[in-house]
């Protein structure tokens, strides 16, 4: 119990002896803030005061400090209105550094003085001031976008966002007035994306999800994010909802059959492309999709159909005669080679037209032509043109 009385003594005189010191620091702040003059000095003093913990609980200080902050954003901001030269990214800096001494300073502000009363002293002030403000929070955010600074960026359109969850804007319901959230939620979702970041990039995705003209593109960021995660079950759910609500859209129908394809699972693949042509059943993607699955489950009379389509409708595509060629290779591997042998070589016909204007509109993919026209050249005994597609191939 003595010890206990001694440390109080200790730390009531330490507090005794600095006031005075703090009292100067406070005087000596006011005055250069009267002045209007030099009034970063001001802020200076005030958070070396605040480098002592004793003092950070004294609201007196974060006033001082917020006033010094707003007589300085003022300062730019007026240089700006009259379109003088001024560092953009500084008026940026002073607008957010304004919101955290002001929201700091209310929670200091919305304690219970020691008969458990709260007196609310600056909040109705300083909130009704820094709404005029806000908007600066978001011009900073796509001024830093526009930057390239995506983790800049990023950090304004949440200083934004966070406005609506702090009690010094309470009265102001700005969770539910603002019409401008759901698109800063967008801009900090896509600066998220842009960091590669995937936590970044989920954190504010259901407000984002609210901007309908770049729900498609928040759809998108969210999915990569949950790719990245590994976390399969949630990036197939994200691309079904993306194709569902854009059903055209060149990013989610080709992984969402890709993610289906490389897993075997081709009856869910088959399943979606025939929703997607219950879409679109002109669709020369949605068209080739289908007719890969059938491919790949076998049916290649279907694919080689559905591939006889494609080309008539568009001769300068060249997977659809992969497809086709592909399936008529894969007919005549399940004829006996000696019991069907025209067989085998009338289905290797039918093969030959189509592997070759593959090759004619997709020079580049030797990988793919070459071994099929080996194939087919062998077994239909077409020396010449066998011996240059080895020759090719060894090379």
């Amino acid at each position: 119990m003595k010890d206990i009385r001694i440390c109080f003594l200790v730390l009531a005189a330490m507090a005794f002896s600095a006031s005075p010191a703090q009292r100067k620091e406070l005087s000596q702040a006011r005055t250069i803030l009267k002045s209007g003059k030099r009034v970063e000095e001001a802020e200076k003093l005030m958070t070396n005061l605040l480098k002592d913990t004793v003092n950070r609980t004294n609201k007196r200080i974060y006033a001082l400090w917020y006033e010094s902050v707003l007589m300085q954003y003022q300062a730019v901001n007026e240089k700006l209105y009259m379109k003088q030269k001024q560092d953009t990214a500084q008026f940026y800096n002073l607008t957010r550094r304004l919101f955290t001494v002001a929201e700091t300073l209310d929670s200091l502000d919305a304690r219970p003085n020691n008969k458990g009363k709260v007196s609310l002293e600056y909040r109705q002030e300083n909130a009704e001031q820094l709404l005029k403000y806000r908007p600066n929070l978001y011009y900073a955010c796509t001024y830093f976008i526009r930057k390239g600074d995506y983790k800049t960026a990023y950090a304004y359109g949440e200083a934004y966002m966070d406005c609506a969850r702090q009690p010094l804007f309470a009265d102001h319901r700005l969770d539910s007035l603002d019409a401008r959230m759901p698109e800063v939620a967008y801009w900090t979702t896509y600066c998220g994306y842009r960091q590669d970041n995937p936590v970044l990039t989920l954190r504010y995705r259901q407000l984002a999800l609210q901007d309908t003209a770049r729900r498609e593109s928040t759809l998108q960021f969210i999915a990569e994010a949950r790719r990245q995660l590994k976390d399969d079950s949630l990036y197939v759910a994200t691309l079904r909802k993306g194709f569902a609500y854009a059903p055209e859209n060149n990013y989610f129908f080709p992984r969402l059959m890709d993610f289906y394809n490389t897993r075997g699972d081709y009856q869910r693949a088959l399943s979606t492309v025939d929703e997607a042509l219950r879409h679109n059943s002109r669709s020369e993607l949605f068209l080739f999709a289908k007719s890969t699955v059938l491919f790949n489950i076998g049916r290649y009379d279907e694919s080689i159909a559905l591939s006889d389509t494609l080309i008539a409708m568009n001769d300068s595509l060249p997977e659809p005669y992969y497809n086709a060629g592909t399936a008529y290779i894969n007919k005549a591997l399940k004829l006996h080679p000696l019991r069907e042998k025209k067989q085998v070589r009338s289905t290797y016909s039918l093969a030959r037209p189509y592997m070759e204007r593959y090759r004619k509109l997709a020079p580049q993919q030797k990988q793919k032509w070459g071994p099929a026209l080996y194939r087919i050249y062998l077994n239909l005994n077409m020396g010449k043109q066998f011996d240059e597609i080895d020759r090719l191939l060894k090379e």
